[in-house]
């Protein structure tokens, strides 16, 4: 669709001599639009100016998709209303008057540059001329989840947060930050909807994934490191602000399900730890993160009330800002008010322990709580109502909107929102990005057996010019270590990689979280044990959770693990190219049954485990190149 661009903001010059952008267009400086004054002054003037409606726009922080040429996303007349993920991107920022905005989709760092100053512009034709807070989940890794994360072409790749917690090193992390910093920086997005400072105490959780393993200490060191990497050790124009989650821990979910969804509402301590997965959060608290997510689920058999935690102003309130001091940014996980459909598939509203209320009191509730902002709506109108029938007063209304806005002004959006697409072409993923990113994924590399049972020598590392028999490998990238032959009884070795086994679920946004067991059936088992009895079989495990596989440890000559690592990166370690270093970040069970045992709240306690936590062996005969 073709757009026009919107006129942008003038850039005058006041009588004392200084730049400022004209963003009411009256054409004179007002103190908002003082680049020399102090934040507190600029949001104070800002904010006498501003009509209910567009404080309200501030309160909602919902999706937008972009399209893969940079254009903003405006449905054609006539066109579905109901899918929020292409929403009309003028009707949420001139319509609803809303300016934070959760990026949904993927596009060129170059047309996510491009999309993002044609937005700013859209912002800049409202009355007051407020940017636009771009943020986003995670794009550096490996796996595509709509509510957890976006693989994005075009951005270095890194292994997913447990490999960095494999390798253990804090200034690796900040540098990873950094260079997430950068790349951000570049495309537009001021606002990282992460890091995660869960705990991966729960094996079965579908969101092990995006958490620094299970030892708070670790993580709570990963967590402070990633931080500032973000950020800095102040916020400014050159930061990209941090919201960290989900506090207090989304980690002890029962029996492992996830709090998206009613199954899996409920959080529990059997094992007494909730303070121990408070700590990660100190760590973020410490390195000054801005804002904090609390999450969907209800903590069940605690002194807090046993509502969810967006709603719960035990935990936002007196735990968050009382205890801990923290003045920053409160933002709902996505979607505590309003039912919706996602991907065809009914989603209700995650309004766990006030299902009885109606979305105008949920949204009163989240505010008496103590959160300034719901994620994943769009509804101003019924702060609109609140705050026009008396259930929320004007003062209130301005603590979380000053809150808001300080943060835009310290980001710089007020003075210069916009970015360089030509200069975003060349950062992201450039060489020097791409080959750190690279060499992590090799490091985080864990080797958990490197001989057969008995074997006088290790099978690991592989002779170059093998004879080797792949399964889950490029050819194109094996063929350039050793010979690939086209079956197990030719081969001299086999390298096979698979990843931890899940339950199937069936509809909607259901399907891309993987839930439930941990052990493989027979029927997956038998192919791999079939080429193990053939040949010397080397297996590569993606640990997105902690994987029970005492069979394959068994039978396979060598077995190692990642985090989210291409061939290339495996290989180069297989081959003795480069030292793996990874540790486990979490045990790996020895049976179902001992995590059904455990406790959901306690790290590293299956019991008997097959591989404990910190397991990981050092290769001999590493050749650097």
């Amino acid at each position: 669709m073709t757009q026009t661009p919107a006129a942008r903001p003038r850039t005058l010059t006041a009588p004392d001599g200084t730049a400022f952008r004209d963003l009411n267009g009256n054409g004179v400086m007002e103190p908002y639009e003082n680049p020399r004054l102090p934040v507190d002054e600029r949001v104070a003037d800002l904010l006498r100016r501003m009509t209910l409606e567009e404080k309200a726009g501030l309160l909602f922080h919902t999706m937008i998709s972009i399209n893969a040429d940079g254009s903003l996303v405006e449905p054609e007349p006539g066109a579905p209303d109901d899918d929020p993920m292409r929403a009309s991107t003028s009707a949420m920022v001139t319509g609803k008057l809303m300016n934070h905005f959760n990026l949904f989709g993927v596009a060129a760092p170059r047309r996510m540059a491009e999309w993002n100053n044609r937005l700013q512009d859209l912002a800049a034709t409202s009355r007051l001329g407020i940017p636009v807070t771009v943020s986003t989940d995670p794009r550096h890794g490996f796996v595509d989840n709509p509510a957890a994360s976006a693989h994005t072409e075009g951005f270095s790749l890194w292994p997913e947060p447990p490999g960095l917690a494999a390798i253990g090193e804090e200034e690796l992390v900040r540098r990873y930050a950094d260079i997430v910093r950068r790349e951000y920086l570049a495309v537009g997005i001021r606002l990282a909807l992460h890091p995660m400072a869960d705990l991966a105490t729960e094996p079965r959780w579908p969101r092990v994934l995006g958490t620094f393993g299970s030892d708070a200490e670790v993580a709570a060191r990963m967590v402070g490191a990633y931080v500032r990497g973000l950020q800095g050790e102040t916020l400014g124009a050159d930061s990209v602000a941090t919201m960290t989650k989900h506090f207090p821990g989304a980690g002890p979910q029962m029996d492992g399900e996830d709090a998206h969804f009613p199954y899996g509402r409920e959080q529990v301590y059997p094992g007494g730890n909730f303070d121990y997965h408070l700590i990660p959060f100190e760590a973020a608290f410490a390195a000054g993160t801005t804002q904090v997510m609390p999450y969907y689920a209800i903590p069940v058999g605690t002194p807090y009330e046993e509502v969810g935690f967006g709603f719960n102003k035990g935990i936002v309130t007196g735990l968050l800002r009382e205890r801990y001091g923290f003045d920053g940014i409160v933002c709902t996980d996505w979607g505590l008010v309003t039912d919706t459909q996602i991907f065809g598939s009914p989603f209700p509203a995650r309004a766990w322990g006030v299902e009885h209320m109606d979305r105008l009191t949920r949204v009163e509730c989240i505010i008496a709580a103590g959160a300034d902002q719901l994620g994943g709506e769009a509804a101003p109108e019924l702060i609109v109502e609140l705050v026009r029938t008396g259930r929320v007063t004007t003062e209130r209304l301005d603590t979380s909107v000053a809150r808001l806005l300080r943060e835009k002004f310290r980001l710089g959006l007020f003075d210069n929102p916009y970015v360089d697409p030509v200069a975003a072409a060349q950062i992201c993923g450039n060489r020097e990005f791409t080959a750190a990113g690279l060499a992590a994924q090799s490091r985080s590399i864990t080797i958990l057996k490197d001989r057969p049972h008995g074997a006088p020598a290790p099978v690991l590392p592989l002779a170059s010019g093998i004879r080797i028999y792949i399964q889950g490998v490029d050819p194109d990238v094996a063929a350039q270590y050793a010979t690939v032959v086209a079956s197990p009884e030719v081969a001299d070795v086999a390298v096979v990689r698979i990843a931890t086994p899940y339950d199937e679920r069936t509809e909607g946004f259901e399907t891309f979280f993987r839930a439930g067991r941990l052990d493989f059936t027979e029927d997956e088992l038998r192919p791999l044990l079939e080429i193990a009895a053939v040949v010397p079989t080397v297996v590569d495990i993606f640990l997105d959770r902690p994987a029970v596989i005492p069979e394959i440890a068994e039978h396979a000559a060598a077995l190692v693990a990642n985090y989210g690592a291409s061939d290339t990166a495996l290989l180069d370690v297989l081959f003795g190219r480069v030292e793996a270093e990874g540790r486990l970040p979490f045990e790996l069970p020895r049976s179902m049954e001992s995590i059904a045992a455990g406790h959901e709240d306690v790290p590293n306690d299956s019991g008997d485990a097959l591989f404990s936590y910190g397991h990981g062996l050092r290769l001999t005969s590493v050749t650097h190149r």
